[in-house]
């Protein structure tokens, strides 16, 4: 069943080009750490504090406008703000090379600002394709092309970073949203269903409305998701650095991905998976002990399997939740949010991590991030117990509070 349902998610029309073009989209977009980074170590001969700078105004933009953005499109539709970010991403990307750091770290908040947001866009048109009997599998999916981008990304840019410039990575990157936001717009992927209302015949829906608990409770089981996901790379590289085996850093992190994509196409065909709770304590409680597997590099990629494979399920999780109790007229903004959750999660758990590890050594951080996203599941326990209501089948799921309008 699960899987005539992948096949059923990809001949829906547009489905499959949309993946693919999502895809490509997001490898630039997942490269924009490693460049800038490199750029401003190797190029601009700084130190990684002024690269973690640069990078930290960025991603406070990428925040900030996520859900900006998801607004504008729940109100004029997809094609405008991809060719505004489209544009603007681009050409912060051409003209970065270019800055001294001054203006570089000015202008890296405007660029996170303005970046295409392929992440956004991409689950959004899902919702509004993809009939909710099927979006488990969309998901999932989608959440597989992440992987992939987020192996191709960073790889790419050290590459080209290493064999010709880190400037041509950056100009790479600019060339690759050019081309990405081309695509999307002649993709030009709907915002809403078809049977749902168009945004200029229905009044908005109060913020209030939406943006509650269950809502909330999605957003932070995301964001404690990406903490331990970024605290668990950062922890790697320490624990095989301090091990002398760095060289297989890559080989590790592969095996973690492919942990998660199988782990993603698996939670695709299941009937009746755990809900997103449940996913991210399990995701936690397994990354707690990873740190007792040592520096051996194969010990310690295969400690990561198990929490590997719980990565792209929970994500996936978190995406199902957000679509389903955000209204059509507000899904862009709160998938935004979601994005924003996201992004949140990784800047916390990196200087998390880093703190650990600078403290009680590498093996511990994998602990430290661990027993956070633990305690955020626990946390998030009383909302669910509050908001659960019954459904047929003896299915259970949170239940959506009535949406009034703006007067």
């Amino acid at each position: 069943m699960g899987l005539r349902a992948y096949g059923s998610v990809l001949r829906l029309r547009g489905v499959a080009a949309l993946l693919l073009i999502g895809f490509l989209a997001r490898i630039p977009i997942t490269a924009t750490s490693m460049a800038l980074t490199l750029h401003v170590v190797d190029e601009q001969g700084r130190g990684y504090a002024a690269a973690g700078l640069v990078g930290t105004a960025m991603t406070v933009g990428s925040a900030i406008g996520a859900p900006w953005l998801g607004r504008w499109a729940d109100r004029v539709g997809m094609r405008p703000v991809i060719v505004l970010t489209g544009v603007a991403g681009s050409a912060f990307w051409l003209l970065s090379p270019r800055l001294p750091f001054g203006w570089l770290l000015a202008t890296a908040a405007l660029g996170g600002l303005l970046m295409l947001p392929a992440f956004s866009i991409v689950r959004q048109a899902l919702t509004a394709m993809v009939p909710e009997e099927h979006r488990r599998q969309a998901f999932s999916l989608d959440a597989m092309t992440i992987e992939l981008s987020s192996m191709t990304g960073p790889a790419g840019a050290v590459l080209l970073a290493t064999t010709v410039s880190a400037t041509a990575a950056m100009i790479a990157i600019g060339g690759g949203l050019a081309v990405s936001a081309v695509l999307l717009v002649l993709l030009n992927p709907p915002v809403r269903a078809a049977h749902e209302t168009p945004a200029d015949a229905s009044p908005p829906v109060a913020r209030r409305a939406w943006l509650r608990p269950p809502l909330l409770m999605a957003y932070a089981i995301a964001a404690a998701s990406t903490l331990v996901l970024a605290g668990t790379d950062l922890a790697v590289v320490a624990v095989l650095r301090d091990g002398g085996e760095a060289h297989w850093t890559g080989l590790v992190l592969g095996v973690w991905a492919a942990a998660s994509l199988a782990g993603g196409f698996v939670y695709g065909t299941l009937p009746r998976p755990a809900g997103a709770i449940a996913l991210l304590a399990g995701l936690a409680l397994l990354t707690i002990p990873v740190g007792l597997a040592g520096g051996d590099w194969w010990l310690l990629a295969l400690a990561l399997i198990p929490a590997g494979a719980l990565c792209a399920p929970t994500l996936t999780a978190t995406t199902e939740q957000v679509s389903a109790l955000a209204p059509a007229s507000a899904r862009g903004e709160a998938l935004g949010l979601h994005g924003s959750s996201l992004t949140v999660g990784m800047a916390i758990g990196a200087p998390l991590t880093g703190a650990v590890i600078d403290s009680f050594g590498g093996g511990w951080g994998f602990a430290a991030v661990g027993l956070a996203g633990l305690l955020i599941a626990l946390a998030a326990l009383p909302v669910v117990r509050r908001t659960r209501a019954p459904l047929p089948h003896g299915h259970t799921e949170i239940a959506p509070a009535p949406l009034p309008t703006k007067a």
